[in-house]
């Protein structure tokens, strides 16, 4: 029998070089790696622009500023136009306060121009006269509802400095207070002011009488002089 022969030492190194080639570890720079940005790039891999020089910053600052100045005399122009409008307005508005009042006044001037006209022609005085009245019913009237400018009557009434102020006092034993006696003028009254003081005749009692002094004042003061 024939002895088994041992493989050669070069094959046996070969196998044994394959096997410790299969069973290590990969090398370091075999593995993997995360790519590092370099320095001056993007963490998203895009690389950062410059923001520029000087003269950019310059200009495009300056482009702001033209544009502010532009917004601030639009704004100032837009403001000077609508003051000028408001001014006009309110001037407008005093100019023309009385116009619907005139408006209503004008027909009865029309009223009293065919009144006159009918008077000329006719030579009718009841007429006329009746006319006359119509006229400043219609007036009174209009001016009561449309405009609360209110006539008031003072005769009878107990005198009141705020409504009434007295052309003419005489004395009257029937009167206990400042009465008004007659209406000179009546006054008139917008809502609930006082436009016009009704002027009057004012009855006052016989020891009432504004500037006169009783008789027994007079005796009484003549007495003490008398004493000094």
């Amino acid at each position: 029998m024939s002895k088994h022969k041992s493989p050669e030492p070069d094959a046996q190194e070969e196998a044994c070089s394959a096997q410790g080639e299969q069973n290590s570890p990969p090398d370091q720079e075999s593995r993997c790696t995360p790519d590092v940005p370099e320095a001056g790039g993007d963490a998203c891999g895009g690389s950062l622009e410059g923001e520029g020089g000087p003269d950019e910053q310059i200009a495009s600052l300056s482009a702001a500023l033209a544009e502010l100045n532009d917004q601030y005399l639009r704004k100032a122009a837009d403001f000077e136009n609508f003051r000028k409008r408001m001014n006009r307005e309110k001037q407008d508005a005093i100019d023309f306060a009385n116009q619907a009042l005139l408006l209503d006044l004008v027909p009865v001037i029309d009223d009293f121009e065919r009144a006159i006209k009918s008077a000329e022609s006719s030579r009718d005085f009841d007429s006329f006269y009746e006319g006359i009245g119509m006229i400043e019913k219609r007036l009174i009237s209009q001016l009561e509802s449309k405009w609360a400018l209110v006539r008031f009557d003072s005769a009878g009434s107990p005198f009141d400095p705020g409504r009434h102020e007295a052309i003419m006092v005489e004395k009257s034993a029937g009167v206990t207070e400042p009465t008004v006696a007659e209406d000179f003028l009546k006054g008139f009254m917008l809502k609930d002011r006082v436009i016009r003081s009704a002027k009057v005749k004012v009855f006052m009692p016989v020891d009432g009488v504004p500037g006169e002094e009783s008789p027994g004042a007079d005796e009484a003061d003549q007495g003490d002089v008398s004493r000094q």
